[in-house]
């Protein structure tokens, strides 16, 4: 029988090759003036940014140009509203990786609302928010988080006593996510790499959750196909457009299964690390990917009630494997090594490099959730997961 399950909306989404010129009329569409938020670098200075912005001076939309240089702030949010706030906007619209489009979502979210962000954030603020905002745009050039069709933005604050928590309602989903593979053309192998991996836990957890239904397993099964024939790929040839479009479909259907059917171990070490030091989401998801699943393989085993998601392990190991005859713990045991030759070939680092010692792991354990993971890991289970790829 198919079980309960509720499912968020949507944004509207035009995807494929090319589609870039088109963000010239949904832009059109919501108003003269717009805030565009964009990274450091690359888009705004290549050639398609340069034809975005002559075809907005030629169609008199007023723009407000601002670049992201990272993850996103609380602070940064606030200074980017207090900045835009003494002038009328009619959209916000954000082009670029995960960080430029949840900074875009914020923005939207808090534009002429008065008080801090971090108000609105999840576990750290005392409001809610009401689910006001300016029209959103949300453009990738990565292939990981799908922030263009969740409705949460991810904020962090770096250090001792800092944070990654988001801001979150349902109405937060961009109004449009223009997903044109050609803009991830350029991105080097090394963010290739890590936002890939990202969008492979994301359909892989989403997949495993326990709050998984018939939609999102359809949809993560799907986007993990591309995931098998396009993440390799287009780490080692970034122009392979093929590659490239399977990657931007796994991407946006990772965003639309996490925020249906929550996410586990991994990202609530992506929670807890990333509060803490300064180093990129994807990779702290892509270096602890393969050790994760391996010890929540190991504790499914020893429990009486984890039929239906070891079944769900043996369904990616036929996936990823493609061998046809074997056992269920072959094909189980086998996607788990896939993930570690997986880390391997993509060359990811392990977390010393970025200054986390083992005197750290109790702290980071402490604040590590994995509520929707298949298995319920403790303290033990955690510090595992860390101590081996700490190198």
């Amino acid at each position: 029988m198919v079980s309960s399950f509720r499912f968020a909306r949507l944004p509207q989404i035009i995807f494929g090759c090319g589609k870039l010129p088109e963000i010239q009329s949904v832009i059109t569409n919501n108003g003269p003036s717009v805030i565009l938020l964009t990274g450091k670098k690359s888009f705004i200075e290549s050639s398609d940014g340069e034809l975005l912005l002559d075809a907005l001076q030629g169609k008199k939309i007023r723009y407000k140009h601002i670049t992201i240089p990272g993850e996103p702030s609380p602070e940064m949010i606030d200074q980017i509203v207090s900045d835009c706030s003494t002038d009328e906007f009619s959209s916000v619209i954000a082009i670029g990786g995960g960080s430029v489009i949840d900074a875009g979502k914020a923005v939207s979210a808090m534009m002429y609302k008065t008080g801090s962000v971090i108000d609105y954030l999840e576990v750290i603020g005392n409001k809610e928010h009401p689910g006001t905002k300016l029209p959103f745009i949300a453009v990738p050039t990565t292939s990981g988080t799908g922030s263009e069709a969740t409705k949460n933005a991810v904020l962090s604050r770096v250090g001792k006593d800092g944070f990654k928590r988001s801001l979150r309602h349902d109405n937060l989903v961009p109004d449009v996510a223009l997903v044109d593979p050609e803009l991830t053309i350029s991105c080097p192998p090394d963010i290739t790499a890590a936002s890939g991996m990202d969008c492979f836990t994301q359909l892989t957890e989403a997949f495993l959750s326990v709050k998984s239904n018939e939609y999102t397993d359809a949809l993560a099964y799907e986007g993990l196909k591309q995931i098998k024939t396009s993440l390799r790929e287009s780490y080692v040839d970034g122009g392979n457009i093929e590659a490239r479009t399977g990657m931007s479909f796994a991407a946006l259907t990772s965003g639309i299964c996490l925020a249906n059917a929550g996410l586990g171990a991994v990202h609530g070490f992506a929670s807890s690390v990333g509060g803490m030091y300064n180093i990129s989401h994807g990779l702290v998801c892509g270096t602890l990917m393969a050790v994760s699943n391996e010890v929540t393989v190991r504790k499914l085993r020893r429990a009486s009630d984890s039929e239906v998601a070891l079944k769900k392990y043996t369904a990616l190991g036929k996936l990823f494997l493609g061998e046809k005859g074997k056992s269920d713990k072959y094909y189980t045991d086998g996607f788990i090594e896939y993930l570690h030759q997986m880390t391997q070939d993509l060359k990811l680092a392990g977390l010393r490099e970025y200054g986390i010692e083992e005197k750290d792991i109790d702290i980071i354990c402490s604040t590590t959730d994995n509520k929707n993971n298949p298995a319920k890991l403790d303290a033990v289970d955690l510090a595992e997961i860390l101590t081996r790829r700490l190198d």
